[in-house]
């Protein structure tokens, strides 16, 4: 993994995370996955050009483009006039400067170039590889369905694991045909595209938001009006972003007592659609400021962005970190100072799936027992994360409890870390980006935290090991 000192990395591959350092410096965040996933599948079904300013690089969104490609479109990179300024190699702050003057080269590994997305002859058939992104797979199953052709998706064995019943089972009441090739409700599954007919359906998102977002934006192209009944939604944000990005393809939806309903009309493409910074990714950099007591400034991130994620950087103010937001829009920036020892906090995180991990790796560092409830929808991730986390903070040493909805974590080194073990401690990372990424901050205070697997961060932070080692002085 590029930027990784090799003093830190074992001959299997795996990364040693030095611990007792304090993370302190500036970074840009990489720019937004999910917003990236959103742009792409818009522009699929609007079948416009669009210029895709700052889009996030990474093995998903890779993956996506690669589907638009099979489907006929074409990508050319292009120059951003509009993009901010990128900044230089990450350099050691001079003798006497302030702390959270280091600077990472972030934007570099994570955000490329525009891509011009440009619509070409759609072949009548194709197959579609989703590897392991399972926002992709849902989003495409709900736009293919309504785009005439037969059309297969399958991916990874894990993403075979990976439910999307319950948009099937709407997508069939508008008229969708949906071929299971393997376990009813997995992948593999053929769709035979038509034109969705309206209607009114009913949509059981208590198990992914992406079920409602992949809907909303299907039924756009609906032959009439389509009212979804969502009796139960888990992470809520999510679909905000969704509707978002509609009201900029001109898509017409509109919030009713049972939950939505869908006006079909042609989408038009807004031409140029720049991507924000990833607050997902954001919280890592923040979340070690938070641990370790240093300082750590997030740069473009809008104080007033509607992604989920941002109620993390409150909950690490609950915790006792200090969070100061600055400037607006594309200027506005994040500082994070921190406190020790953290505080523990007892929180309903269903509407911030991507942010379990993070605050079960820094509760067995503050003060108290944090729970973590109301998050059974975790199990159905790129791994099984509430397994996964119980498992490796486990081998740590952490006496954590798991529950069928919930992470029980007993604050062990609130006031001292371990001492370090005869040798490094492997954890694995379950091939899951933010399981990686969240031990690795646990790493920071548990001496001998090795993690293996670690290349699996390309999957969403390609840059995240580059950005660490620079926060940490290398």
């Amino acid at each position: 993994m590029t930027g990784w000192p090799s003093a830190w990395t074992d001959p299997a591959g795996g990364h040693l995370i030095p611990a007792g350092r304090r993370a302190a410096g500036r970074l840009a965040p990489p720019p937004s996955k999910s917003l990236t996933h959103r742009a792409l599948n818009l522009a699929l079904l609007a079948g416009q050009e669009l210029i895709v300013e700052g889009p996030l690089e990474a093995e998903d969104t890779l993956l996506f483009r690669a589907a638009l490609e099979t489907l006929g479109w074409t990508c050319h990179p292009e120059a951003e006039p509009s993009a901010p300024p990128r900044h230089p190699e990450a350099e050691p702050a001079p003798a006497g400067a302030a702390e959270g003057s280091r600077r990472s080269p972030s934007p570099a590994a994570a955000a490329a170039p525009a891509w011009r997305l440009v619509p070409g002859p759609r072949p009548e058939r194709a197959e579609i590889h989703c590897g392991n992104a399972g926002t992709m797979f849902r989003f495409l199953v709900a736009a293919l369905a309504a785009t005439p052709g037969t059309w297969r998706l399958d991916g990874v064995p894990r993403l075979r694991e990976r439910p999307v019943g319950p948009l099937a089972d709407a997508l069939a009441a508008l008229g969708a045909e949906i071929e299971w090739q393997g376990a009813p409700g997995h992948a593999p599954l053929v769709v035979h595209g038509r034109r969705l007919a309206g209607g009114r359906v009913r949509l059981d998102a208590g198990e992914s938001s992406q079920y409602l977002s992949a809907l909303l934006m299907a039924a756009t192209t609906a032959a009439g009006p389509v009212e979804i009944d969502v009796p139960r939604l888990t992470s809520a944000p999510y679909v905000d972003l969704t509707l978002d990005l509609l009201a900029r393809f001109e898509g017409r939806v509109e919030p009713t007592a049972d939950g939505f309903r869908v006006e079909p009309g042609p989408l038009a493409s807004p031409g140029r659609l720049r991507i924000e910074p990833d607050l997902s990714a954001a919280c890592y950099p923040a979340a070690a400021a938070a641990l370790t007591g240093g300082t750590v400034v997030l740069e473009g991130v809008d104080p007033a962005s509607r992604q989920g994620d941002r109620a993390f950087l409150d909950l690490l103010a609950e915790m006792g970190a200090e969070v100061r937001w600055r400037g607006s829009g594309a200027a506005g920036e994040v500082e994070v100072r921190g406190a020790a020892p953290l505080r523990a906090l007892d929180a309903d995180l269903s509407s911030l799936p991507d942010q379990v991990t993070t605050l079960a790796a820094l509760a067995p560092f503050a003060r108290g027992t944090t729970r973590i409830r109301n998050v059974a929808h975790l199990r159905i991730k790129e791994s099984d994360r509430l397994a996964a986390m119980a498992r490796e903070l486990a081998r740590l040493g952490v006496p954590i409890e798991e529950h069928p909805d919930a992470l029980v974590v007993p604050g062990v080194w609130a006031d001292a870390p371990p001492p370090e073990p005869p040798s490094p401690i492997p954890v694995d990372s379950h091939d899951d980006h933010r399981v990686a990424m969240s031990l690795a901050l646990t790493g920071l205070r548990r001496p001998g935290t090795l993690i293996t697997r670690p290349e699996v961060v390309a999957k969403s932070y390609p840059g995240f090991w580059r950005d660490f080692a620079a926060l940490l002085g290398e």
